[in-house]
């Protein structure tokens, strides 16, 4: 992934060592500035005062785990599409954050309003969520439920 186009909020431009760096994280969020300066090709020093600068220019918005769903104990998963009540976003944002098997949700443009990639423990808990807790919120006028058979990060 190329990391351009971070709009006004920056105080630089990004350029490829930033994006090398990035690069670095995303793939271990745990690695140490020098194994993060040696894929930048770049010094220890200079490595980490970009990452200091991206953490407080706000591209960098904090260092994450990734979990395997499955060995966490999920395994279950679907993008389930909404369309809602434009209104009512605010509320519903609010509400999704708030249901602990949605893992991640966005605002989209098109046919469908909101997309949510929801994790649960087995089919069953996964149709309790779609069909209890997704549908009773009063915004939410339609869903779809695609089934995840196969998980593929791209890192």
């Amino acid at each position: 992934m190329r990391w351009r186009g971070f709009g006004a909020r920056l105080s630089t431009t990004m350029d490829d060592i930033d994006v090398r760096i990035l690069d670095a994280l995303r793939t271990d969020g745990r690695a140490s500035i020098t194994v993060v300066a040696e894929a930048a090709h770049v010094s220890r020093a200079n490595a980490y005062a970009r990452v200091a600068r991206m953490v407080s220019d706000g591209v960098i918005t904090g260092f994450t785990a990734k979990v395997d769903p499955r060995l966490a104990g999920r395994t279950s998963s679907a993008y389930v599409t909404m369309r809602v009540e434009q209104s009512a976003w605010h509320d519903l944002r609010d509400r999704l954050r708030s249901i602990p098997e949605v893992e991640h949700f966005a605002l989209t443009g098109g046919y469908f309003d909101v997309i949510l990639l929801v994790r649960a423990r087995d089919n069953e808990d996964l149709r309790r969520v779609v069909l209890e807790e997704l549908t009773s919120i009063p915004s939410v006028r339609d869903t779809k439920t695609s089934l995840v058979f196969e998980d593929h990060d791209q890192r």
